[in-house]
């Protein structure tokens, strides 16, 4: 069981409830179809991650502009330093990656799911192969194919 600072707790269930239009996409278009579980906003150490699936031993992080600066990038690679030490692998793709290259970002989180989980489960190898049926998060509505 990965330790974690029950202080961040409050702040986790926050941002769950306020994720950026970006993490929303992810997660309504594609992470929560996964058979291979991911849970959003989890508490890690001192360090609260974007998206984590334990079975996949994976972390993914979207970031924004602020994460390009001198001393977030200095914070990110000792955070990434830190979950690559519990055996975590961390995906990172930016904001304008989930915008402008969707099925990019899900299919590169397929192969890297795919690759630890022998593709035991059900994986959509991209967003839009669910049935025909996709939920727009901005307006949850249902959208056919």
């Amino acid at each position: 069981m990965l330790k974690y600072n029950s202080k961040l707790k409050r702040l986790a269930a926050n941002l769950r409830n306020n994720m950026t239009r970006e993490e929303r996409k992810l997660w309504y278009e594609y992470l929560r179809y996964c058979d291979v579980r991911f849970v959003r906003q989890k508490v890690i150490g001192n360090y609260i991650v974007d998206f984590y699936s334990h079975r996949a031993a994976l972390v993914i992080e979207i970031d924004g502009g602020q994460h390009y600066e001198d001393e977030a990038l200095a914070y990110d690679k000792k955070r990434d330093l830190y979950l690559n030490g519990l055996g975590l692998r961390v995906l990172r793709y930016t904001n304008i990656d989930v915008a402008d290259n969707f099925e990019g970002v899900c299919l590169d989180i397929y192969n890297n799911i795919k690759s630890v989980s022998g593709n035991k489960g059900k994986i959509p190898p991209t967003p839009f192969k669910k049935g025909g049926r996709v939920i727009d998060p901005l307006y949850k509505r249902s959208v056919t194919e």
